[in-house]
């Protein structure tokens, strides 16, 4: 399989990294909630400190260990829309939430070192085709909770299977173990927040084929395998080298590249 190149936009006013001077890249990293990005995000920030995190805004509550300024910053609903006619920012719809990335901000990282952004799917694709970043050179990659042969298979009529309401249940689990990880008892609004997140899952594996790799994951941020061990162990040590090797210009065995008929 060969490598697509890093989307890119106008030559003339490329992005570079003053000290190396090679060109910055963007690398947009999007998976159905609770899919593993953010773990995988974390571990890849513990391995290359010099690539820096964008952060953005956003209207959810922090998540039991999440810090203001870190992770998100932690906005009312008012404050996100009230940069919508700030040309500055990016405000973008993620299911019932609000989030806002500051461009400005995001131009003068990327002028200082490559950066990382992960986040929901339509948030990844919206930046992949926003205006303000149509110069900036970037890496997409998204993180599938199911492979494409494994789609295929569930698909085939003979199975009688519905792969939209099966991929709801998958989501779901996932995110019931992350939360109960990090919460114990669940409220109602949990639970509430949960399945608007798991039915939204489908929606968002539509949108795989328009990032340059995909990669298959069943680890999500649920699995033990990222953190219980003394090493990173089973699909997310896969995933993890896999998106070693893409940082490196290397497509791994396993990473995929979807076609938009996939997933109906």
């Amino acid at each position: 399989m060969k490598s697509r190149k890093p989307e890119a936009g106008s030559r003339k006013s490329e992005v570079r990294n003053p000290k190396s001077g090679f060109r910055s890249l963007l690398i947009l990293i999007s998976a159905p909630s609770g899919g593993g990005k953010t773990t995988l995000c974390q571990q890849l920030l513990a391995a290359r400190p010099d690539v820096t995190r964008a952060i953005t805004c956003t209207t959810r509550s922090p998540r039991p260990g999440e810090t203001d300024g870190m992770d998100y910053h932690f906005r009312t609903r008012a404050q996100v829309e009230a940069l919508r006619g700030d040309s500055r920012y990016a405000v973008l719809e993620v299911r019932s939430d609000l989030q806002a990335l500051d461009l400005q901000q995001l131009q003068y990282l990327l002028q200082h070192g490559d950066v990382f952004f992960e986040g929901n799917p339509f948030v990844g694709r919206a930046l992949q085709t926003h205006l303000g970043l149509e110069d900036v050179n970037r890496l997409s990659i998204f993180v599938s909770p199911v492979s494409s042969e494994e789609v295929v298979y569930l698909k085939a009529p003979e199975r009688n299977v519905s792969l939209q309401n099966l991929v709801t249940d998958i989501m779901r689990r996932k995110l019931l173990r992350r939360a109960r990880r990090h919460k114990g008892e669940l409220s109602a609004r949990d639970l509430e927040d949960i399945e608007i997140r798991a039915a939204s899952a489908y929606r968002e594996l539509r949108e795989a084929w328009h990032f340059q790799h995909v990669i298959p994951n069943h680890d999500g941020e649920d699995s033990d395998n990222w953190e219980a061990f003394y090493y990173v162990i089973g699909d997310a040590r896969k995933t993890l080298d896999a998106m070693a090797g893409l940082l490196k210009g290397v497509v791994p065995p396993g990473v995929e590249q979807w076609k938009e008929a996939l997933i109906p």
